[in-house]
């Protein structure tokens, strides 16, 4: 931690900590010079999930056979949209949301889980 060496955070720790944790816990913990464990990281909500080292490999595969098979191109506009959201006003975000998900209907992927819905089947989507 830094602030066992006398120094203060930096690479924008204090900007994205204090946003996601809120100032006070973000305060705290940086200026405890203390590590998280596993546990606090997963309540604190910095980490979704926790597992053990030797069953990392898998779960890792597992999550990425997983978010593979489901739409790339829109999880990928999800993924922009919470990115900005921090910053965004209101209107800026939901103009943001228009243009993606006016963009998020020309896919190959919506084509495919609308038809897939339809038909009562399960979706193969292509990232496209």
């Amino acid at each position: 931690a830094f602030v066992n060496i006398g120094l203060v955070p930096d690479s924008g720790g204090t900007y994205f900590i204090a946003r996601l944790l809120g100032p006070a816990r973000a305060f705290e913990w940086m200026s405890s010079g203390r590590r998280l464990t596993a546990a606090e990281a997963q309540a604190w909500g910095l980490v979704s999930e926790v597992v053990e080292p030797e069953t990392l490999g898998v779960r890792a595969a597992e999550l990425a056979a997983r978010l593979a098979a489901m739409p790339t191109r829109g999880i990928g506009m999800t993924k922009r949209l919470f990115d900005r959201a921090a910053e965004s006003s209101l209107e800026e975000q939901l103009e943001l949301e228009s243009q993606l998900q006016s963009a998020a209907t020309q896919t190959e992927d919506f084509r495919e889980g609308v038809a897939a819905f339809l038909e009562k089947r399960e979706p193969r989507f292509t990232g496209r």
